[in-house]
């Protein structure tokens, strides 16, 4: 049986099967609204734990060491769900081929809930020892664990019905999860920590904010299924070839095409925990900055990122993805050069930091999924955008708070800059690669 499809209104496809045609809405603002609410309970868990790894973690798991060590324990706790990730979304390939994707995203979204949910009940170092860190760093593997294996393939679906003309603005709508996940952990956080001591919020306030991810958990989970469960669109998952590949055949034949996408969001995965858990632990160890007053300064800097997003999806659907990618990139290279300045120079070029950081992680953020979204042939689509998109959080991502609080206190500041730069290089030169290779779309 043949189906083409051809675009009657924005939103909106005719689907001709056979002899018979039907009108059937791609519902595209219901693709938005499941993809988003699901990335946003995924955003605010790894926000909330990034967050409680800089003012919790290092006096409840860790109060053996300096603030400073402690922190550095709680980032290594932190990257291992990085780590995870691609684990997972392997293991779950084979789980979602015996049992379905609906089962499969049960099970991933339950696991999320289960290792927050049991983040907020773990005992301290005090009452446990060691074993209290060792059961953290294994919730949190889990975190990642089920994570890689939440992948459904509905933002790769929505990026591929959009119209050719606006699928950068349709690449954009998921990323907007991110800041947004950050606004309500940050929020949240905040609002605790200036509700109550220090020996409160250490002793019992910071847990809430894992109790609320668990419940946010199942509301995303609800939300996805409605998505996954749907007949239209798992017709459509099924004629995008949005389904499991063999893992040895997309490496075999699609090897160039993960590396390139891999590479190509490195500046704006890097820039993300710059910015975000990076920059509160600068704040917390090394100003006099209170805590409540940086995160709302934080909030500020990712509403700022929502509208540079918005315009990242219009400068795209005019000048095309790669190009509005590498332009980021750019800027970002460009950026990294007043690292030190601004992190060196007082509380002001500090807030400045934060603020234009989010503004250039916001517009080249919009566009770092939309470039792996459609790289690879049909039949390898939903694998190679998975794995291409844990890979790349791996290497911007999962290590860069560790590192770059390294880098600041061991070997200066600038050094900070440096490891910007390197990922604003590795942007530029896998889109450069791409494009002699034609690997990247630019549409």
């Amino acid at each position: 049986m043949s189906t083409s499809n051809i675009q009657s209104a924005p939103g909106s496809v005719v689907h001709a099967h056979g002899g018979g045609s039907h009108t059937e809405q791609l519902a595209a603002g219901d693709l938005a609204v499941g993809v988003v609410v699901g990335r946003i309970s995924q955003s605010f868990d790894f926000f909330v734990f990034g967050i409680g790894c800089v003012l919790a973690f290092p006096a409840v798991f860790f109060p053996f060491a300096s603030e400073l060590d402690g922190v550095f324990y709680s980032f290594a706790v932190f990257a291992l769900a990085f780590i995870a990730r691609p684990l997972g979304s392997m293991f779950f390939l084979v789980v979602q081929r015996y049992i379905g994707l609906p089962a499969k995203l049960t099970i991933t979204l339950f696991l999320l809930g289960m290792a927050t949910a049991g983040t907020a009940f773990l005992p301290g170092y005090g009452s446990w020892g060691w074993a209290a860190i060792a059961v953290l760093a294994v919730l949190r593997f889990v975190q990642g664990f089920s994570l890689g294996g939440s992948w459904n393939g509905l933002a790769s679906l929505m990026a591929i019905k959009a119209p050719k003309d606006r699928r950068g603005w349709y690449a954009m709508l998921p990323q907007l999860s991110d800041p947004i996940g950050f606004i309500l952990a940050a929020a949240l956080f905040a609002y605790i920590s200036a509700s109550l001591s220090h020996k409160e919020f250490i002793d019992w306030g910071w847990r809430y904010p894992f109790f609320a991810a668990f419940a946010i958990n199942v509301v995303a989970l609800f939300a996805r299924l409605r998505m996954v469960v749907a007949p239209r669109y798992v017709e459509q998952l099924k004629e995008r070839d949005l389904m499991p590949s063999p893992m040895g055949e997309l490496v075999r034949s699609q090897g160039d095409n993960i590396a390139l996408g891999a590479f190509a969001p490195l500046a704006s995965y890097a820039m993300f925990h710059l910015v975000t858990i990076f920059a509160l632990s600068w704040a917390l160890l090394f100003t006099q900055q209170s805590v409540p007053d940086f995160l709302v300064v934080q909030i500020v800097g990712a509403f700022v990122a929502l509208p540079c997003m918005i315009l990242s999806g219009k400068v795209a659907n005019r000048f095309g993805r790669r190009t509005t990618l590498a332009a980021g990139g750019a800027m970002i290279a460009v950026y990294s050069g007043w690292t030190a300045l601004l992190l060196a120079d007082g509380t002001m070029h500090g807030y400045l930091f934060i603020i234009i950081g989010y503004a250039l992680l916001g517009f080249t953020h919009a566009q770092a999924a939309g470039a792996v979204s459609s790289n690879f042939r049909p039949e390898f689509r939903y694998t190679g955008a998975m794995i291409t998109s844990d890979l790349g959080w791996l290497i911007g991502a999962g290590f860069a708070p560790l590192v770059a609080l390294a880098l600041a206190r061991y070997a200066g500041v600038p050094y900070v800059g440096l490891y910007l730069l390197s990922g604003a290089i590795g942007t530029l030169a896998a889109l450069w690669f791409s494009r002699r290779s034609g690997g990247l779309p630019n549409d």
